[in-house]
């Protein structure tokens, strides 16, 4: 049983993004009344980061992103200090430095740095034309850029890249989507599931090309591939993936490896020192750890974490992860994690609503649905049933889940 801060405890939290803001919200939540201060380089308050390449850039609503109002902060007492640096942990101090000469002490420090684009070493990649998409102002750039922008040539076929894509299409933009890989998002999807949204696309009027890579970006005229293919374009986005931010963490001796390193309560090894979603590298129940770049993984890190503070609380994290992301009409939900699945099952559905079963190891690990909202949350309570139990009700989910409540 892990001791409970005491009612005067200082916690502080480095990070504003979800994460950090699901933290200190449920510290209060959980009852917890010492002082909570969250440190933010961004500017403004703490919002949410998935619309950024699909709501907001349709409608350009920024104040729809804000998870809560100023006032919040004020009612909740909750110490926001954002455009603010932490450049330094001092772990014998139990202080956290600032960039402006500040410093914070804290009877427990969270880790929600969060992660940060990475852009390959490619020549003209940091160049006028290529943008990016992690933050506000990124999208505001990129939003007011598409406006005048012909042809679009996004790098990277992931989520952030597809979900771009499918927008500037909605909006009129020709597009081209350049992958490296075979498939379209390779690490998240199972192949069937991968050729179902490359169709979906290239049926929106998006050219997709895919084992291609980018040689350089040449301002003013586009990108040239290294099979020596030129393709025109005026705005470039590089959506290359992330990389987490772990320089702190490091820098005060903390054990990195893809992320901060942690334990089953998302504690590192330093016991005044916890870490939470996309800079966190937890275990799983089967020893292989993990991080995941996902907004619910980190809101759920951030709750686990919350009632261990105030309430003591034993046991590791275990929430079943999930995932979303909307490409045009098309909405698609994973739940679980798909990584070394020995069998995909592609269950009978409409043309439009694909569903896709796992499993690993003779178990349900992953569930893949599009537009399919009730098999998605069927399946979320359903990750590790045992193959046969699913094959006696003839993989309906929704009849297995009856089952097992029975």
């Amino acid at each position: 049983m892990t001791a409970p801060l005491p009612p005067d405890a200082r916690v502080v939290v480095i990070g504003t993004g979800q994460g950090g803001f699901q933290l200190a919200a449920s510290l209060r939540q959980e009852g917890f009344a010492g002082s909570v201060t969250l440190i933010g380089e961004e500017p403004g308050l703490p919002y949410q980061r998935p619309p950024l390449s699909k709501a907001y850039m349709a409608d350009g609503d920024a104040e729809r992103l804000l998870l809560k109002p100023a006032g919040f902060y004020a009612r909740s007492a909750l110490t926001l200090i954002d455009r603010t640096r932490a450049s330094r942990i001092d772990r014998d101090a139990r202080t956290v430095h600032t960039a402006d000469g500040a410093a914070h002490p804290y009877d427990h420090l969270v880790l929600a740095t969060g992660a940060r684009p990475f852009r390959p070493p490619v020549e003209g990649l940091d160049g006028p034309d290529t943008v990016e998409l992690r933050t506000l102002a990124d999208a505001a750039l990129l939003r007011g850029r598409l406006a005048r922008t012909r042809h679009a040539i996004v790098i990277g076929g992931g989520f952030i890249g597809l979900e771009f894509a499918a927008m500037a299409r909605a909006a009129g933009v020709d597009v081209t989507v350049l992958e490296a890989a075979p498939r379209l998002m390779a690490r998240a999807l199972s192949p069937a599931l991968s050729d179902w949204f490359l169709a979906a696309h290239r049926a929106m009027g998006t050219e997709v090309l895919l084992g291609v890579g980018v040689a350089a970006v040449e301002t003013g005229q586009g990108v040239r591939l290294t099979d020596g293919r030129t393709i025109a374009g005026d705005l470039i986005l590089a959506a290359t993936g992330v990389r987490p931010n772990v320089e702190l963490a490091e820098e005060a001796g903390l054990a990195v490896q893809n992320g901060v390193v942690v334990d089953g309560r998302l504690v590192s090894a330093d016991p005044a020192i916890s870490a939470l979603g996309d800079c966190a590298a937890f275990p799983l129940t089967d020893g292989a750890r993990v991080r995941l770049e996902s907004v619910q993984a980190a809101v759920d890190h951030a709750r686990h974490i919350a009632r261990r503070l105030v309430k003591g609380a034993t046991g590791d994290y275990a929430a079943v992860p999930w995932f979303w992301s909307d490409q045009g009409k098309h909405k698609l939900q994973i739940a679980g994690l798909g990584a070394g699945a020995d069998e995909v099952l592609s269950l009978p559905q409409s043309a439009d609503q694909p569903v896709m079963l796992l499993f690993r190891a003779g178990q349900l690990a992953a569930v893949e649905t599009v537009n399919a909202p009730v098999q998605h949350l069927a399946a979320r309570k359903l990750i590790g049933t045992p193959r046969e139990e699913l094959e006696e009700v003839g993989f309906d989910l929704k009849e297995a889940l009856r089952t097992t409540a029975r």
